[in-house]
């Protein structure tokens, strides 16, 4: 409650809504008496043992689109819900039939926070849960149900003095340990915020168009990260390696195409292009020569929002917000 006093969570109004039913089970699904957690790894099959410093090499180069790592492959949501449905009907088939539902960040669910109580790591100071043998690269997923069980015992927490995940984030957005401001995170506002990215947070973006992987790539715990065994997590095709401008030349029905079944469709096509704007902008301002030619072919594009960050990123004053 003092987090959304705070203002941190920005645009995403559904953080509010629902009161305290975020953290009273029962209130969300009647009938609750114990929480089952879960997590699922998603690193993709093919991940290399350096991988930490394979995706911070993408960072030194402009003109490379850089999505979120959990985001090239396949939904998560579909994925992990199916599975904790799977779960639900084998726990049936031992003890009968009983109340329940799953949930993947699909619903007014502290799942970081229930995940941390029973058992399943520690809260890191980038607040992501953290396991001291499988870093932070997992999913997290719950079945709510209607039978008492057990409670397994939470884990102590393992960061100790270390603040790299602090230190790391491009633009500040981990304002103390443990605290997080939204509507700083790349996350966010690549994600999960609709309007004009803030000018002065636009710069500190780089080159990343879909999330950001900075606080985990710097954790030291993740050199214990678990790679996949599904292929549904297995990077696509265009979404690791493409240039800026290819991406930046999808029609609506290209994006639509080439992101089917991915978590990245939610945002839709012009923020999309927004973000891939931001990015030509800050290439272009380290001399990528390709930036401005792509940025140039979406001068008059019908969309307002597309039209004023590329206006940004090619710096042409008539058309800046003012």
């Amino acid at each position: 409650m003092h987090w959304l006093a705070e203002g941190f969570h920005g645009d995403m109004h559904y953080m509010a809504a629902h009161g305290l039913r975020r953290a009273r089970p029962a209130e969300l699904v009647p009938g609750t008496v114990s929480v089952i957690t879960a997590r699922m790894n998603y690193l993709p099959r093919d991940t290399p043992s350096e991988w930490q410093a394979v995706e911070f090499d993408r960072l030194n180069r402009p003109g490379e689109g850089i999505v979120s790592l959990y985001a090239r492959g396949r939904d998560y949501h579909k994925v992990l819900r199916n599975r904790l449905q799977k779960l639900a009907e084998r726990i049936a088939a031992e003890v009968g039939p009983f109340g329940h539902r799953a949930f993947t960040d699909s619903a007014p669910v502290l799942e970081a926070e229930l995940a941390s109580r029973s058992g399943q790591g520690w809260r890191g100071k980038h607040t992501l849960v953290l396991d001291r043998e499988a870093g932070s690269m997992f999913f997290l997923g719950e079945i709510y149900v209607d039978m008492a069980l057990p409670a397994s015992e939470p884990v102590t927490p393992h960061c100790g003095s270390c603040s790299a995940c602090i230190d790391v984030c491009p633009t500040g957005a981990i304002v103390a340990p443990h605290r997080l401001d939204a509507r700083r995170c790349i996350s966010y506002l690549t994600i999960e915020h609709a309007g004009p990215i803030p000018l002065a947070l636009r710069p500190l973006m780089g080159n990343r168009i879909y999330g950001c992987d900075d606080c985990q790539l710097i954790c030291p715990w993740n050199k214990f990260a678990k790679k996949t065994e599904l292929p549904d997590f297995d990077a696509r095709e265009g979404l690791t390696g493409a240039t800026l401008g290819a991406l930046f030349a999808w029609t609506e029905d290209e994006f639509l195409r080439r992101t089917e079944g991915s978590p990245i469709r939610r945002i839709g096509h012009e923020r999309w292009l927004r973000n891939v704007a931001v990015a030509l902008g800050n290439a272009r301002r380290v001399g990528e020569g390709d930036a401005a030619a792509a940025l140039a072919t979406r001068r008059e594009d019908a969309s307002a929002l597309v039209r004023e960050h590329v206006a940004w990123a090619l710096d042409d004053a008539a058309e800046l917000p003012r």
